[in-house]
């Protein structure tokens, strides 16, 4: 166990990869959520802790350091910097140690030009973009007390794409919210179905306590948001093995993370949700070794990756 600033940490396991909360709150009220409710404003950690805690991971095995918040590209905006996590990010890359940093919880509002520069040109930052899109509906999320549409968020990852072709997009839908009507619940379909994403999360909506989402009407019976689930997750299932198959062919770098099943992940793919890499080859390589590898087949949205 060891001080980091104010903080104290012991770590609970040997992994690669780590957690490293750079905020606390959320100063957003989405009619969905009540984490504002229970966390508070939204509060930056300074960069001079986060680097101590991230360089003290580092002495202890990290070699992936995970960046979470509520909301990522708020980080700095309660000190007047909005660049902040700009300026950051290659003092985190400098660290001894440090392979991978990865950014989580991105809001597409928010998601400036800068920030897309810094994501994909700064050493060891990986181009992975964690949006929290929720729908794709205008309307409905007006609604939900949030900003875009379906057309922004794909321009959104055309830029992305332009910038890094083989870059990670991941996101989270709801499913069902107060008043989705049937075409707009084909909006969000649509939208899944031409983005392409790596990662996708579909959740049914339920209310939270002290939520706006609780109190609205025109409540989406929980029969239909079943049916609606199930709908959209087959999609997304076809679009994540069609996804993986596009990388076929493509150079990875893989952190292994389970030595018996030889499985780890990719830079576009994040700890715990995003499926899998599994690497071929007749040497056997140990928890947190990097492989360079080349994808060879899928198997879903899982890769299979030949060692070069």
């Amino acid at each position: 166990m060891a001080p980091i600033g104010q903080v104290l940490r012991k770590r609970l396991d040997n992994a690669p990869v780590a957690p490293l909360k750079i905020a606390s709150g959320c100063d957003r009220r989405c009619a969905f959520c009540a984490i504002p409710y229970f966390r508070g404003s939204f509060v930056s950690r300074r960069p001079t802790e986060i680097i101590d805690e991230a360089k003290w991971l580092a002495d202890n095995g990290v070699t992936e350091l995970y960046l979470v918040s509520e909301n990522t590209t708020s980080y700095g905006k309660d000190f007047g910097d909005l660049k902040l996590m700009e300026k950051m990010l290659p003092d985190l890359a400098k660290i001894d140690g440090i392979e991978r940093i990865r950014l989580s919880y991105l809001q597409p509002a928010e998601v400036r030009p800068s920030l897309l520069q810094a994501m994909v040109s700064v050493d060891k930052v990986l181009p992975y973009f964690d949006l929290s899109f929720q729908h794709a509906s205008g309307d409905l999320l007006r609604r939900m007390r949030r900003f875009g549409d379906g057309e922004k968020f794909l321009h959104l990852i055309t830029q992305i794409r332009a910038l890094s072709p083989n870059a990670g997009i991941r996101s989270n839908f709801i499913v069902g919210f107060p008043g989705e009507s049937d075409a707009e619940f084909l909006e969000l379909v649509e939208f899944i179905s031409e983005a392409s994403l790596d990662a996708i999360g579909v959740f049914g909506y339920s209310d939270e306590d002290k939520t706006e989402g609780e109190t609205l009407p025109n409540k989406v019976a929980p029969e239909l948001i079943k049916e609606r689930v199930e709908e959209l997750s087959t999609i997304v299932d076809e679009v994540l093995s069609q996804r993986a198959e596009s990388r076929i062919g493509e150079r990875v770098r893989v952190l292994i993370e389970d030595e018996a099943e030889q499985e780890g992940r990719a830079d576009h793919q994040g700890p715990d949700v995003d499926g899998s890499t599994f690497i071929k080859s007749r040497n056997r390589y140990r928890v947190g070794e990097y492989v360079d590898a080349v994808v060879s087949d899928v198997n879903g949205a899982d890769l299979i990756a030949q060692v070069i």
